[in-house]
């Protein structure tokens, strides 16, 4: 718990200068977020045409329900690996924000913060009380390190603390619970998640039978990475504590203007599963990729909560479910980072 406790304070200490550098970094990263919006955007629409094509077919009985399902669920898997292939571009560029955010590469800008508020007079939530919509949309980013518990204890001797990250990419939608009242907002969205594993001791996993063991490889590797990712579906109830704003005599809502937290959880399916090991023969050297099912939960649930200022907070998600489904042991990822919620 040592090291959790050292990392845990340098997240808050990058939190803390994420927020003092805010404006100008979200100038950059809304960018990129506004490409990977469009795609995501893009890509639900055609599932949702595709998904149409079924029930047609399954209301004509061409198909029975059986099919129509499985149908639907090869459909969102395969949209779910588009969407992967298409945000990858944008990760190296996104990681790299990061990165030179947190070398402190990128400056804060001086100057005022400007809001732009949408006004309709024929459609207002009271006359007195207006400004952003009651429902407005955000591109998540989210970023940290990544590891697994077994009965409520972190495996930090197995699994490389530092070496393990988890990346998240999302669009969401935000919207104001109460008519007359901006604490409570429901939160939710789509969301593709990257968890990655390196484990120590020159270890990597083999498949035996229904169980997937963590064994030393008789190789020695240079790297030993495992990575799932999945297509998740988060909802969170989310406090926002943001100050109304004020236009004469006129207030009106604002969000993602001040302190903020959400609690909730997600729920998705798993698209892919990937073993990266890279090593040395003589002067030779191999990177070997083996995609698989690994005996990895198709399913994934769990919990998430995070607390923050403006748009960047702490983030903290928990798997419910176990990685691996009939091991004899329950390894459950956990992932603590930084979340961006761009408008």
């Amino acid at each position: 718990m040592k090291n959790f406790t050292i990392y845990l304070v340098i997240l808050v200490f990058l939190f803390v200068s994420k927020v003092l550098g805010q404006e100008t970094f979200e100038s950059k990263a809304k960018k990129i977020g506004d490409k990977i919006e469009k795609i995501t955007k893009e890509e639900k629409e055609t599932l949702k045409e595709e998904v149409e094509a079924v029930n047609v077919q399954l209301s004509e009985g061409k198909i029975t329900k059986e099919q129509a399902d499985k149908r639907k669920k090869e459909l969102a898997e395969a949209r779910a690996v588009i969407i992967e292939e298409k945000v990858t571009l944008a990760q190296n560029e996104l990681s790299d924000l990061v990165q030179q955010k947190v070398e402190g590469k990128i400056k804060s800008e001086d100057g005022k913060h400007s809001y732009t508020f949408n006004w309709n007079s024929k459609n207002r939530d009271n006359d007195s009380i207006r400004g952003e919509r009651r429902t407005t949309s955000q591109f998540v980013f989210a970023a940290g390190l990544n590891n697994m518990m077994v009965d409520g204890k972190l495996q930090d001797a197995k699994y490389r603390f530092t070496g393990s990250h988890f990346y998240e990419w999302g669009l969401t939608y935000n919207s104001r619970i109460l008519k007359e009242n901006n604490l409570l907002h429901a939160k939710y969205g789509l969301s593709v998640m990257y968890n990655n594993i390196r484990p120590t001791d020159n270890k990597s996993f083999v498949v035996n039978g229904d169980q997937t063991d963590l064994l030393t490889n008789p190789v020695h590797l240079k790297e030993s990475r495992f990575r799932n990712v999945y297509l998740v579906a988060p909802v969170h109830l989310e406090f926002d504590f943001s100050k109304d704003g004020h236009n004469g005599d006129k207030r009106y809502f604002r969000t993602h203007q001040g302190f903020r937290m959400g609690f909730g959880g997600y729920a998705g399916i798993n698209v892919k599963s990937k073993q990266i090991l890279e090593y040395e023969s003589g002067d030779l050297k191999s990177t070997e990729k083996t995609k698989g099912d690994f005996n990895v939960n198709n399913f994934i649930y769990g919990l998430s909560s995070y607390i923050g200022y403006g748009s960047t907070s702490l983030y903290l998600k928990y798997d419910l479910n176990p990685v691996f489904k009939d091991n004899l042991v329950d390894e459950k990822n956990i992932s603590l980072g930084i979340r961006f919620d761009l408008n």
